[in-house]
């Protein structure tokens, strides 16, 4: 097929797989840092969730190359928008967590 790189996957499934990796990881970490932090409210100040952040995100690029996405042509903007997505999730998902007093 035309639209296939040299991996055999298409620039639309390529981008598609690295959203959803970001996203499913950005969910994770924060339900991590719900298990490891907690959810009450001095948790929301707790520097081991960006920490859990950090780990989650830096963890992506091996699995993106397990799963047969050529990460060496990743450019910074491909960097931070993996970073980006990521942080998001997380930020929405463990906001969430704190302000609804999910017990974890």
């Amino acid at each position: 097929m035309a639209t296939e790189t040299q991996t055999g996957l298409s620039k639309h499934v390529r981008g598609v797989t690295v959203t959803t990796l970001a996203c499913l990881a950005g969910v994770a970490a924060a339900v991590v840092s719900g298990l490891v932090v907690g959810t009450d409210p001095a948790a929301a100040s707790d520097r081991l969730t960006v920490g859990i952040l950090a780990v989650f995100i830096a963890v992506q690029l091996p699995i993106l190359r397990g799963v047969g996405i050529d990460v060496s042509d990743f450019g910074a903007k491909d960097y931070l928008y993996v970073g980006f997505m990521t942080f998001t999730l997380w930020f929405i998902t463990f906001a969430i967590m704190l302000t609804a007093g999910v017990t974890l």
